[in-house]
């Protein structure tokens, strides 16, 4: 059982500091209270808006933590309900008379949901090969290869599905009839609905597929990842910065297992660095996207997603990125990711 001393963090501790002690307890909260004493609040989206301000990842907490945060008194315990739901936040600290905290409601223990809804239509690329998951894919597209009890097309639909979308169209190519029976055999409380790749087109090109048929702004994603966010959040985001296309980007914290040596003009060494620490941001496959992207898209052109943001961003188009934790990505590219995201599914049931 988690106690409360492991959601405590020092507000000189660094923001990738908190990031990695949001991962390592598995909640979306931290607090400033030093000897126990409550100070201030330091959640996923207080670190989130820090980043996306300019803030960096070696600053200090204190400079992206609320310092006046919501709490009740041990008697007051049994307002914690209406609180969460009233101000829609994820966990209150319970505090004695001297300000400590003693305990910490959450909202998913008290069975609230404070999520956004987002129910606009999500695009599926299953298409691919799968040429990485070989021999797996010899036998099943990669959309169709179980983890756990269901395929992993089925769990990305899931988790979408938690926020209110209803609406599927999977882009479909390789062994695509296996696709479309086993999704035509579900009895479900969503559509799906299917456009055939003729030719494989990359990771973009489909979307010219769908020309005339997405008429509001639309999630786009791989067939081989799992978020675990807020896709209420996302939509909210991208609508309020009036993206035309927003890019969801997981952090990624590695460690090169070597010493590095940089060489300096004249061959010698310029500087070494033992173990050096890589902070960056990567694409996890998964977007919002407006519609005018779809119709702008070149007929049978073969295209990758990537390169489409890339040619819009040039134009100086609208294109903005929403960071997540390492840990709430789950990819299934490989056979090694693919046992890791089956473990890790296996945890949170």
């Amino acid at each position: 059982m988690l106690k409360v001393e492991e959601l405590f963090i020092d507000e000189n501790a660094t923001v990738l500091d908190s990031m990695k002690k949001l991962d390592e307890t598995g909640q979306r909260i931290l607090f400033i209270a030093p000897g126990g004493k409550l100070q201030a609040v330091l959640t996923d989206g207080d670190l989130r808006k820090f980043l996306l301000r300019g803030g960096t990842l070696t600053a200090p907490v204190s400079q992206a933590a609320n310092y006046h945060p919501k709490s009740l008194t041990v008697s007051e315990r049994g307002r914690a309900r209406k609180m969460l739901k009233d101000c829609g936040i994820d966990a209150v600290p319970i505090l004695d008379l001297k300000g400590s905290i003693t305990d910490i409601v959450f909202a998913h223990g008290l069975d609230i949901d404070n999520r956004k809804q987002a129910p606009i239509p999500v695009v599926i690329m299953a298409g691919g090969l799968g040429t990485r998951l070989y021999p797996y894919t010899k036998i099943l597209p990669k959309p169709l290869i179980p983890v756990g009890e269901h395929p992993i097309a089925e769990l990305i639909i899931d988790r979408f599905r938690d926020f209110g979308c209803r609406q599927f169209t999977m882009i479909v190519n390789y062994k695509k009839n296996m696709i479309k029976s086993y999704f035509g055999d579900l009895e479900t409380d969503y559509t799906v609905d299917f456009a055939d790749e003729e030719v494989f087109m990359g990771t973009g090109g489909g979307l010219c597929l769908l020309k005339g048929r997405m008429n509001s702004t639309f999630f786009f994603t791989n067939c081989d990842v799992l978020l675990d966010a807020d896709f209420g959040d996302i939509y909210a985001y991208h609508k309020r910065q009036d993206n035309l296309i927003t890019m969801v980007c997981a952090f990624k914290h590695y460690t090169v297992p070597y010493g590095v040596v940089e060489l300096g003009p004249d061959g010698g060494i310029a500087a070494m660095k033992e173990k050096p620490e890589l902070n960056f941001l990567t694409n996890t496959g998964v977007y919002v996207v407006e519609p005018r992207v779809v119709e702008e898209m070149n007929d049978g052109e073969k295209i990758g997603f990537p390169d489409v943001i890339e040619r819009y961003r040039a134009a100086g188009e609208k294109v903005g990125v929403y960071p997540i934790s390492e840990s709430s990505w789950m990819d299934m590219g490989q056979m090694e990711e693919l046992e890791k995201m089956r473990r890790k599914l296996e945890e949170q049931t």
